[in-house]
């Protein structure tokens, strides 16, 4: 592993962006979007929209160049005004060359969709991170990059050249590493997580720490002494940041690891209990099976039929 958390948590996760379309809309219109095991991003490409998301009391205004970011927990409206039903997804006929489907009557709306597979992250390491609605609005800091990238994704769209499928998929995580970024720098609107807790300058030190040398037998003195803290200030911050003590943050991010060593890798249990902080394969297979529900070995099995 690295040094850099983030990098780390998406490449554990194993979180894949994906393109997957959009919509141009016009006069009275109104669509329902989910994510289920999916991070949803869009895109207000052009125009202006309504957001509606269920449970909530006010909808969001949405201006050009915003985007969306849902966590896929709950599903939402976005319309042109309120009080229409919504048409499902599924029932869009979308343009098989671009991706695009056409709601209501008009274009002066054009709104681009990708989305962030997470169905691989048995332990919603990045979905516990983040709020359930995230809006970046178009003047924000990460606005410039992300207009940049939304521009490219409209040209691979529109463009029909070689290679544009797989260069749309990256683009959308790029976008996604983007708005993690902004997240980053509006952390009092995260919930509880290794997100929060790394844009916390004093406890980022001890993150880095863990991340870079996880099978290391850390403990509380060492990492409050990175943070240039007492050991009890150190603890009641992170906990309050991250949601649980260091060392728990610790052996839940060592299971992350085994996770996709397990998905990925032909690695024996036991050398992989080593190489996560464990002198024992039983020790290890106890703590993964606490964390994650499953045995090792059976979480194994389960993964590759799966594949």
């Amino acid at each position: 592993m690295t040094s850099d958390p983030l990098s780390d948590a998406l490449a554990v996760a194993d979180a894949r962006g994906v393109f997957s379309g959009g919509f141009t809309a016009g006069g009275r219109w109104a669509i329902r979007l989910t994510g289920r095991d999916k991070v949803k991003v869009n895109v207000l490409v052009r125009g202006g929209c309504l957001l509606i998301a269920d449970g909530a009391t006010e909808p969001v205004v949405l201006g050009e160049g915003d985007v969306i970011v849902s966590d896929g927990q709950r599903s939402y409206v976005l319309c042109s005004e309120p009080g229409l039903t919504p048409t499902d997804p599924a029932e869009v006929a979308v343009d098989p060359r671009t991706g695009m489907g056409a709601l209501g009557g008009g274009e002066e709306v054009v709104c681009v969709s990708g989305h962030i597979d997470l169905s691989r992250d048995s332990g919603d390491l990045l979905r516990r991170a983040l709020p359930e609605l995230i809006h970046l609005r178009s003047g924000g800091a990460e606005a410039p990059v992300l207009r940049w990238l939304t521009g490219q994704l409209m040209e691979e769209m529109t463009g029909g050249r070689a290679g544009s499928a797989f260069t749309s998929d990256h683009l959308a995580q790029l976008m996604f590493v983007q708005v993690l970024r902004a997240c980053l720098d509006e952390a009092a609107a995260l919930p509880p997580g290794w997100l929060r807790a790394l844009a916390d300058e004093r406890l980022a030190p001890a993150l880095r720490l863990m991340h870079a040398d996880p099978g290391r037998p850390w403990q509380l003195a060492d990492l409050a002494r990175a943070a240039a803290m007492s050991r009890t200030t150190f603890a009641v911050r992170f906990r309050e940041a991250a949601g649980v003590p260091p060392l728990t943050y610790l052996q839940n991010w060592r299971m992350s690891l085994a996770a996709r060593a397990l998905r990925q890798d032909s690695i024996p249990v036991a050398a992989l209990a080593r190489s996560v902080g464990y002198t024992s394969e039983s020790a290890f297979s106890n703590a993964f099976k606490r964390t994650v529900g499953v045995a090792p070995r059976r979480y194994r099995e389960t993964a590759a039929s799966r594949s």
